[in-house]
């Protein structure tokens, strides 16, 4: 069976990554809100 002091190192991890993921997530959706991200791509002009 795996001891606490293992547990515990695993669960840092994965509260570390989360929290990355939420800040990265906050960043891109508070990006699209001001703007600077489009979901419309636009168009080129061909010559």
């Amino acid at each position: 069976m795996a001891d606490r002091r293992g547990l515990k190192l695993l669960g840092f991890i994965f509260a570390t990554v989360t929290v990355a993921v939420m800040f990265a997530t906050g960043m891109v959706v508070k990006g699209y809100a001001d703007g600077a991200y489009s979901l419309e791509s636009e168009q080129v002009a061909f010559r």
